[in-house]
């Protein structure tokens, strides 16, 4: 393995260079095929998504179908959330459009223009960039990459064929990460493989990262407890305990086993209050309507902790508002009997 290659993250590393190698996304991949038989009638697309579900990743795919290895001479990409102003679409997108129409070969039907996060440029830059759109059809292709389509101007959505990227799927996320793993000399056991699935929550950029770091933390057998510390992360069961334990009233001890978490795992209020919310509906003890309710409660709390309230009294107030839910339900099933 060359050197160079083997100091890429892995997330650079393993980033697909065709069709076939990207993970998930079937639907999608089949329609940008479909438009790679005849790149001509490719339209403005617009990749709209959550981060690390491949938006990036197919746009540069899509660079490397048209142009092989010359398609950095073709393609401008830029990072609107840095270049996000009117002068940006007017000097560097403007003036790579005009110079694009000379010196096309047969095979190169027209310069691609690769916009990321472009949800937060400007509304004159947006206005601006519309035109160019318009006027640049003959001889460029612009692919806008966002995350929240809405902020972007009504004009620019009907110019474009807009893909709409959700979570990478569980399963091939995790086969993914096991492919990785082997490829770099890793055994990642199966359970661990899960628990970086479930805290990536779909985004297989974060995932990557994560088992890289475990990697580097242990090498040779990577396994849950590793996952566990390198994600900071504590233990599904050791949170539930503290909720089972607010529902039963036991209050003290419940808060206990909270600042031990904390201690042990050096937590912020907001990161707790994540995984008590998702280990709320792993808890097959409780009703859909029960968790619903408790989702409520913890809204709350987020909220408040996001306005600047102290961690340590807002949580402890949870588990006390958790150990007076719990008591209701306590009085529900006596009044039922």
């Amino acid at each position: 393995m060359a050197v160079n290659e083997e100091a890429l993250m892995w997330v650079e590393k393993y980033r697909p260079k065709t069709f076939d190698q990207v993970v998930g996304l079937k639907d999608i991949v089949d329609s940008l095929q479909a438009f790679m038989k005849n790149p001509k009638t490719m339209p403005h697309l617009m990749f709209a998504g959550v981060p690390g579900t491949g938006k990036t990743t197919l746009a540069l795919v899509i660079a490397h179908t048209l142009y092989g290895a010359n398609w950095k001479n073709f393609t401008l990409e830029l990072n609107a959330s840095d270049e996000r102003g009117i002068d940006t679409v007017r000097d560097r997108i403007k003036d790579f459009s005009r110079y694009s129409r000379t010196g096309f070969g047969e095979d190169i039907p027209f310069a691609l223009i690769i916009l990321d996060e472009c949800d937060q440029m400007t509304g004159p830059a947006q206005t601006a960039l519309r035109r160019i759109m318009e006027i640049g059809s003959r001889t460029s292709r612009f692919i806008l990459i966002c995350n929240q389509s809405s902020k972007i101007i009504e004009p620019i959505q009907s110019r474009c064929a807009i893909f709409r990227f959700s979570r990478v799927d569980k399963q091939a996320m995790k086969q993914h990460l096991l492919c990785v793993a082997e490829k770099e000399g890793s055994t990642l056991i199966p359970e661990a493989a899960d628990r970086i699935v479930d805290f990536a929550e779909g985004d297989l950029r974060h995932a990557i990262n994560s088992l890289q770091t475990a990697s580097a933390y242990k090498e040779g057998s990577i396994d849950e407890k590793t996952i566990s510390l390198v994600i900071g992360e504590a233990s599904p069961s050791q949170v539930q305990k503290m909720i089972r334990k607010a529902l039963y009233g036991d209050f003290m001890d419940a808060r206990k086993t909270l600042y031990d978490i904390m201690g042990n795992f050096g937590f912020s209020g907001t990161e707790i209050i994540r995984q008590v919310q998702r280990e709320i509906f792993k808890m097959s003890d409780l009703t859909t309507e029960q968790k619903s309710d408790l989702s409520g409660v913890i809204g709350e709390y987020d909220y408040r902790l996001t306005q600047g309230a102290n961690s340590d009294i807002q949580l402890s107030a949870l588990l006390a508002q958790f150990a007076k839910f719990g008591k209701g339900i306590e009085e529900s099933y006596a009044d039922a009997k």
